[in-house]
């Protein structure tokens, strides 16, 4: 589709190749700002002296609530700015958030912290209503499944070095700390955990000249905005969607949605929840601080595999049948193991969740021409399901440790164990997943044409 930027065959290919590098630069900086989270819950946990699991998982609410709040006003936006600037403004939008971390780390207030990632969040909703649909239709649908791995390798990429930055700055020594702050007076530990949150300062310093320098490179970048099929004109739009007036004539998107919802909160879990799972489990936090970089590592060869994969040996919808499968497998066996074995098969969630949104998103907004925006909007909506669903694991880990112990278990042991059967409910997530790859991406195409839905 390349020739839909409006451009001769070989300044089309240069322009679709500058494309993919700027929006692979937007894929690392989404990645290394949401896969921090892993870091932060843990160590917010310390630092802000957070009582339950539940509230240390507020730090996934925080930020993926904005994805709920922020996506439909985040089309209209795009509706009026187009992509290029819409990119840009989110850009900014999520420097101002860093900034929140200053004074948030220096009042050690978690309530500030999470407002924090509300509005990185609130950017990131805006640059990822923008940057997905770009890179599913500036080339062929049938495609886009491969472009959005590529998309995906510069964000786990991201991921990993950020946790890895981030870990060793944030929870370098944090068992021995843990240890010492138990015997330590008021005044001391309040002085030791202000000098903790002090920390993640400089690193938010960067972050914000990042963004704000590459919000400013994009603004004057030559990325070229494109229309979506039948933007400029209404009778030909709705010839293009088969007549169709409004968005919810698209069954397929909302089950679209819901299906992403599901993933966007299993992928969150798994990357998120682990480093806690695996202190649970009375791993220590030295090692247990890199299993999220080890969820990533697994989403990554997942990647890779998806940019030679798809569609050259499998369709968009086979590989979502065959990867969602794999989650449920991969849940059942950390379900039924324990130690590193359960650990394991955790991170190796990361694996089965790699090709789950390359092909939920562009299969979630086939054939709306004209309403594609809004569609996306809708889609990028549904993220909020990683805002929900860790809430549910984390409240579920409380209320499994609360009963057991006042049955008499340990309470350790009655933790290590609800944090690992509270993950059971990641099955029916993945076999709704496999639904949408199986039938419920039809649902209402039946008279759009195969090369559409392909």
């Amino acid at each position: 589709m390349s020739t839909a930027i409006g451009l001769q065959p070989a300044a089309a290919r240069k322009s679709y190749i500058s494309s993919i590098i700027i929006i692979g630069a937007l894929f690392f900086i989404f990645g290394f700002v949401t896969w921090i989270n892993g870091i932060l819950i843990p160590y917010l946990k310390i630092a802000c002296e957070l009582e339950s699991t539940t509230q240390s998982f507020l730090v996934a609410t925080a930020f993926f609530i904005a994805y709920f709040v922020m996506s439909i006003p985040s089309s209209y936006v795009l509706r009026k700015t187009g992509y290029k600037k819409g990119m840009s403004l989110g850009l900014l939008i999520m420097a101002v958030g860093a900034l929140v971390f200053i004074p948030a780390a220096q009042s050690r207030n978690y309530n500030l912290f999470l407002f924090g990632l509300f509005v990185i969040g609130t950017g990131l909703a805006l640059l990822q209503t923008a940057s997905n649909p770009y890179i599913s239709i500036i080339g062929p649908i049938e495609s886009a499944a491969s472009r959005i791995s590529i998309m995906g390798i510069c964000n786990k990429l991201a991921g990993i070095i950020a946790s890895l930055i981030f870990g060793f700055i944030a929870l370098k020594d944090a068992d021995a700390l843990t240890e010492k702050l138990k015997s330590m007076d008021v005044a001391a530990k309040a002085a030791e955990l202000d000098q903790l949150a002090a920390r993640v300062i400089n690193p938010y310093i960067i972050i914000t000249i990042v963004l704000v320098v590459l919000a400013i490179a994009v603004y004057f970048s030559s990325l070229p905005d494109i229309k979506d099929d039948g933007d400029a004109d209404e009778n030909t739009a709705s010839v293009a969607n088969g007549g169709k007036k409004n968005i919810f004539q698209f069954p397929h998107l909302f089950l679209g949605a819901l299906a992403m919802f599901l993933y966007v909160g299993v992928e969150v879990m798994s990357g998120d929840t682990i480093i806690s799972y695996g202190h649970a489990l009375g791993i220590e936090m030295a090692k247990a601080k890199f299993f999220t970089s080890a969820t990533l590592v697994c989403m990554l060869i997942g990647y890779i595999l998806g940019i030679f994969a798809i569609p050259k040996l499998l369709s968009q919808q086979t590989s979502l049948k065959i990867f969602s499968v794999i989650g449920v497998v991969f849940t059942a066996v950390a379900l039924l193991t324990t130690g590193f074995t359960s650990v394991l098969f955790i991170a190796l969630l990361g694996f089965a969740n790699s090709l789950l949104f390359p092909a939920i998103f562009p299969l979630a907004i086939s054939g709306l021409g004209r309403f594609t925006k809004l569609g996306s909007g809708i889609v990028v909506m549904s993220f909020v399901g990683g805002a929900i669903l860790p809430l549910v694991y984390g409240a579920m880990v409380d209320s499994g440790t609360q009963q057991a112990v006042a049955n008499g278990v340990a309470e350790g042991t009655a933790h290590a164990f609800a944090a690992r059967s509270s993950y059971w409910f990641m099955i029916p997530c993945y076999l709704y997943i496999l639904y949408y790859g199986i039938s419920g991406h039809k649902v209402g195409l039946k008279k759009v044409s195969k090369t559409t839905i392909a």
